[in-house]
């Protein structure tokens, strides 16, 4: 690095002195009692795990709380409070009697008379949230375990939330999608520290193995400042397990009709009262040439992939301290294009067209916690975090390399201000990252340097209103020195509901090529339309998300449902956009006009019986931006989606052996494509892409807790898209373009699996 990150962070420190003054004046404020806890259950194998949404208050008050996905939980304290009443369906409430604010762990024994049934309908493996000032869903290892999910890109095929589509018809990589907007625009976080950005935007999701993750909280909207400035659309975070509470040995083993396999594995040791470490393996494999639509190119690159991870926790509830460390390496190669396409004899040719992408990954990453045991409420974190991302690929005669060295860190501070409805956070965060890339012949280099504070503000009455209000100050080397505000507020206006609105501003320098590799997989010239920035000449992208949510939970035919409404819109101050209307050209440039994005999604869901749920949502978009050409739609965004999903699992047996099925329906509306007017006819494609729909479902066979069988299907009515790449028959004319992709390109599936774990 050209610059040390210790220097770079006491010479900005220096520089905004003042600013950050006013922002760490809540580290001086002194503050009242609080009490914090855990409430945990007993497991089938005597182990400990969180019990999630458990009632806690106060006898004879109406304070309280519930338990959040770790069985946490916070509550204001007085001397006048005597008694803490803990309760949860289909366990015995315990009455505690409690004389000074202190840490609590609690364990809840299940109730005699009360059935399985009960239990299985309690552990809900997606839900809302009613309390949170955010719109956050939680997605669970439960819900993860409904698909073939073997990657993180895969892993919200049962969420409608999310949109997932493939980028392009050569590299088999999928891409997502939040309130109309790509990847790019939200903030993915593995353990709230950032992760698939810069260099590994394009295929990073993929390189997070799907067992890997413990759960994913999505959240709508400009997100907390907490975690940087970048975020527009909203946050994806995936928790990944603990060594402490994942099981001793876990494998799950798969394979599909299409040619790939896949093994992972989880050793977790316990090795002393404070200490535990996790061994982690993800391998993937795809060798298997298929072209089932005979354009003569793969319909999937052939693949392999090598993921390892080693995980350290250190835990001392006593004095309050807790840590994590990760170490990662991985090693992924792909190659696509043409059957014949050989690499040690076609490479750069122009004979067969061929693509290679191959990625050497090396990531450490840190948290430290620290509790304080006397004063509960008073909390202070560090995350850092350094990855070395390095990317060689071809696509034809096109050639892209990109280096990426980034390093990262955050301080935060929690307390209190008078009593616990009034809470803090407040810190420093500093980012480097050093960039290296090659397009072609030519060479782009810089570097990153921000260092930022931020305050957030949060009252919380759980009775009827929740206000977030944060605000942070960053100054980035590139980008200036900039504000970046977000508030997020619910209410509560009568029992079982939850009204949210949310408006915050993101900022974000983009990497024009990293984030569109697939235009390297066309025939197109690449222009770039400089306005002086100092990011490939184009100014930052600004943007502000508003939104509005309302969540009713109520009773149909005597079963537990709940209706969620949401609107968001994304309004672009600026924006680099994208511009693929002329057929021969990729066009950068900087907004002139207006851009932007709404979103509307109503989503239900209903347990129609004991153990049989269902969930359906409507989804639409209105996603315009102003090009060169005039204001068009978004290409290849769907305006309409419906999304249907049934669950339905067996009375569970005392060994544990218990049949689940699954099955998710999806329907996309019509797709603008890209201008093709000037093409020659032959390559002229309509206005809009026709409608399409999937359908995924799997069955699993629990044998044992320690044991079980699963089999699938995805794509079961064989839904595929015609023709998806343009001039295959000649991929090195002027016509060739493999991003016209609106639905599957690969026709049906299915695939088996087992997983074994032993505790």
């Amino acid at each position: 690095m050209s610059h040390p990150i210790t220097v770079l962070i006491l010479n900005q420190i220096t520089m905004k002195s003042t600013v950050y003054f006013i922002l760490l004046l809540p580290f001086f404020i002194l503050s009242q009692s609080e009490i914090k806890g855990m409430v945990m259950e007993l497991d089938p194998q005597n182990q400990y795990i969180p019990l999630l949404g458990a009632n806690v208050f106060w006898l004879n008050t109406n304070i309280g709380t519930i338990t959040s996905e770790d069985g946490t939980f916070k509550l204001p304290y007085e001397t006048s409070y005597k008694k803490l009443v803990i309760s949860y369906v289909g366990f015995k409430t315990d009455t505690l009697s409690v004389d000074s604010p202190k840490m609590i762990h609690h364990l809840l024994k299940a109730s005699d008379d009360l059935g399985e049934v009960t239990v299985s309908v309690r552990k809900k493996s997606s839900a809302t949230s009613y309390l949170s000032s955010q719109n956050i869903s939680t997605i669970s290892s439960k819900e993860l375990l409904k698909a073939a999910c073997c990657n993180l890109s895969e892993s919200f095929e049962t969420n409608p939330s999310i949109d997932v589509n493939y980028t392009d018809a050569i590299s088999g990589t999928k891409q997502i999608k939040m309130l109309g907007l790509t990847s790019p625009y939200i903030l993915i976080t593995t353990e709230n520290i950032p992760s698939i950005r810069g260099a590994s935007q394009a295929y990073g999701l993929s390189f997070i193995p799907g067992t890997w993750v413990e759960s994913i909280q999505i959240t709508k909207g400009g997100g907390s400042v907490v975690n940087g400035f970048e975020s527009i659309a909203g946050q994806i975070n995936a928790e990944l397990v603990k060594p402490t509470t994942d099981s001793s040995v876990f494998v799950n083993a798969f394979g599909s009709l299409n040619g790939r396999t896949e093994l992972n594995t989880h050793f977790n040791k316990i090795l002393s009262e404070k200490w535990s470490t996790g061994l982690y393996l993800h391998a993937n494999n795809r060798s298997q040439k298929l072209d089932r639509n005979k354009d003569s190119f793969l319909d999937m690159p052939l693949s392999k992939q090598l993921n390892i991870m080693n995980r350290w926790q250190y835990s001392n509830l006593e004095k309050g301290l807790i840590s994590f460390l990760n170490v990662r390496y991985l090693t992924d190669k792909k190659q696509a294009g043409q059957l014949d396409f050989d690499p040690e004899t076609d490479r750069l040719s122009n004979t067969v067209w061929g693509s290679e992408i191959a990625t050497k990954r090396f990531e450490i990453s840190a948290k430290f916690g620290y509790v304080n045991p006397e004063i509960p409420y008073q909390s202070l974190g560090f995350q850092m975090s350094y990855s070395d991302h390095d990317q060689t690929s071809y696509f034809g005669l096109n050639q892209y390399d990109i280096r990426h060295k980034s390093v990262y860190s955050n301080l935060v501070y929690n307390s209190i201000i008078s009593d616990s409805r009034h809470k803090i956070k407040t810190g420093l965060n500093a980012t480097y990252d050093d960039y290296n890339e090659r397009v072609d012949l030519d060479l782009y280099d810089r570097s990153e340097r921000s260092i930022g504070g931020f305050f957030e503000y949060s009252f919380d009455n759980l009775e009827a209103l929740n206000l977030t209000a944060g605000i942070r100050v960053d100054h980035h080397n590139l980008l200036g020195t900039f504000i970046t505000p977000r508030v997020h507020a619910r209410y509560t206006p009568w029992e079982k509901s939850a009204l949210r609105v949310s408006f915050g501003r993101g900022k974000r320098a983009a990497n024009i090529f990293a984030e569109n590799q697939k235009l390297f997989a066309t025939s197109r010239t690449i222009n770039i339309q400089s306005t002086g920035g100092n990011v490939y000449g184009l100014d930052p992208e600004v943007a502000w998300n508003y939104g509005v949510s309302f969540l009713q939970g109520f009773e149909l035919f005597g079963r537990k449902a709940d209706l969620t409404l949401d609107f968001y819109r994304t309004d672009f101050q600026n924006q680099v956009v994208v511009d693929y209307e002329n057929p021969y050209e990729v066009n950068f440039y900087n907004l002139e006009g207006s851009s932007f994005a709404n979103s509307f999604q109503a989503e239900f869901s209903l347990n129609i019986l004991e153990r049989l749920d269902f969930k359906t949502a409507y989804k639409f978009y209105d996603v315009k931006t102003q090009y060169k050409s005039g204001k068009l739609m978004k290409p290849l965004t769907s305006q309409q989606r419906v999304f249907a999903n049934l669950s339905f699992e067996t009375v569970k047996k005392d060994k544990g052996g218990v049949w689940k099925f699954d099955t998710t329906f999806n329907w996309f509306g019509k797709q603008r494509f890209s201008s093709t007017v000037s093409s020659p006819e032959t390559y002229q494609l309509p206005s809009y892409s026709p409608t399409i729909s999937t359908l995924n479902a799997q069955i699993t066979k629990v044998f044992l807790d320690s044991f079980e069988l699963y089999v699938g299907a995805e794509n079961i009515t064989n839904a595929t898209q015609k023709n998806p790449i343009l001039s295959s028959e000649n991929p090195f004319g002027s016509n060739f373009d493999t991003t016209f992709v609106y639905g599957p390109i690969f026709g049906s599936t299915y695939y088996t699996g087992l997983r074994f774990k032993l505790n």
